[in-house]
């Protein structure tokens, strides 16, 4: 999104008090101008390339997920790496890398998860130090330090909770009957109540805050953010929310619909602001270019690592057992 904010305000003809539509209809025009509809247009073409591999690797679950989840960690940690080098940080990045790895083989295989995860915290946080007093570059260590522990809990950490609400096994199998649900079909719905969740999110608060924002967010993180489209953004996580929570329990009650919904906005919101927050420290405007027309891997990642989680936990503490 752009930095700045448009704002609706029809003119009033006089004393007539009449909307002057001429001056409303030039206002929204000017909101969909050519260089906008250019930008929406690669988005869309993008998102019709991504959304299908997303959900084949939904639908395999098991090693399938693995290999995206790895995908998609390696990349964010070579974007992290560049801009934490533009404000002169000199991270481990080859071992936050093998840190994230052993987290999401940790849930791939549920028996060693909590084993996994106190290896590789342990590992992260004395072998990073002992590492950096190896190198012996004082000036920096701390800060490499810190960065280091960011760079592999930020992306590995979110991204193995996705994991394990997904769950190792195939959603559905084929008989002869068509298709029957396994075991995996109740982690593989929650799974897409977190994508098409932030999906919906992200695409309303988009068009809302776009033609109606005015009231900024937070303008010295992310100027572009407004209340108008959290609130629109909102409203369709819940909607989103209630579609994909009908093949888990037809009888979800409302207050279930409306916490997730908030819960999404909530955590999709706070996602990409630390994210931006990130690219502001770094002096960039995108994470990198992987996406045509969406940015780089965090850019379009942010709110799902924040929201993932929240719904991991909403799932197997409200709701029930994941």
């Amino acid at each position: 999104m752009r930095d700045h904010v448009w704002q609706i305000r029809p003119q009033r003809n006089g004393a007539k008090g009449h909307t002057d539509t001429a001056t409303w209809t030039q206002t929204v025009a000017e909101r969909a101008s050519p260089e906008w509809v250019q930008s929406l247009s690669r988005r869309l073409i993008t998102a019709g390339i991504a959304i299908p591999v997303v959900l084949a690797m939904v639908w395999f679950g098991g090693w399938v997920t693995f290999a995206g989840a790895l995908t998609i960690m390696g990349l964010g940690i070579f974007e992290l790496d560049r801009m934490f080098r533009k404000i002169g940080a000199q991270p481990l990045t080859s071992f936050a890398f093998l840190v994230g790895l052993a987290l999401l083989v940790g849930a791939l295989f549920p028996t060693l998860r909590t084993l996994m995860q106190e290896l590789t915290i342990t590992a992260l946080v004395l072998g990073s130090l002992s590492w950096l007093l190896l190198r012996r570059q004082a000036g920096t260590a701390l800060m490499d330090w810190a960065l280091t522990l960011v760079m592999a809990l930020y992306l590995a950490w979110p991204l193995s909770y996705l994991m394990t609400l997904r769950g190792n096994t195939v959603a559905y199998h084929l008989t002869s009957g068509g298709l029957t649900a396994t075991d995996g079909t109740m982690r593989f719905w929650w799974l897409l109540v977190v994508f098409f969740g932030v999906w919906a999110f992200d695409s309303a608060a988009f068009f809302a805050g776009r033609f109606l924002g005015k009231h900024k967010l937070a303008p010295n993180v992310s100027p572009a953010k407004t209340w108008e489209g959290v609130i629109g953004g909102t409203i369709f996580a819940m909607v989103a929310a209630y579609v994909f929570t009908r093949p888990i329990a037809p009888a979800v009650a409302w207050y279930h619909i409306v916490a997730l919904g908030l819960l999404i906005s909530f955590a999709a919101t706070v996602g990409d602001l630390a994210e931006s927050l990130i690219k502001r420290q770094a002096d960039m405007k995108d994470s990198g270019s992987f996406f045509w027309g969406h940015g780089g891997v965090l850019d379009r990642i942010d709110s799902m690592l924040f929201v993932g989680v929240v719904i991991y936990f909403y799932a197997a503490l409200i709701v029930h057992g994941v």
